[in-house]
C-alpha cells in the first residue's frame, strides 16, 4: 500500500481553504477555515499509515463537502457583517 506523499496533503489543505474562502457567508468561512486549521494542526505528527489514510480520504470526502456547501451558498445572498472588511472602491 502507498504511502500518502506530504505534497499531496499539502494540496489538500490549500484545496480545502481555498473551497471554504467560497462561503458568502462571513461566520461559515471563518468556521471552516478554523475547523480545517485546527484538524490538520491535530493530526500532523500522526505516524501510522492507516491513520494517516483515513483521515486524508476524510479530507477528501470533506472537500467534496465544502463544494456542495459552497455552492449552496452562493444560491443566497446575506447582508454583510460589521466584522466582514468592506470591498474597497477605486
Amino acid at each position: 500500500m502507498a504511502s500518502i506523499a506530504n505534497t499531496q496533503k499539502l494540496s489538500l489543505y490549500k484545496q480545502l481553504l481555498e473551497k471554504s474562502s467560497k462561503f458568502d457567508n462571513y461566520n461559515f468561512r471563518v468556521y471552516a477555515k478554523r475547523r480545517i486549521i485546527d484538524s490538520f494542526k491535530e493530526h500532523q505528527n500522526l505516524k501510522d499509515e492507516e491513520l494517516i489514510r483515513k483521515h486524508y480520504n476524510d479530507g477528501v470526502n470533506q472537500l467534496a463537502m465544502l463544494h456542495r456547501q459552497t455552492s449552496i451558498s452562493q444560491m443566497y445572498t446575506f447582508d454583510k457583517l460589521v466584522v466582514e472588511p468592506l470591498k474597497k472602491h477605486h
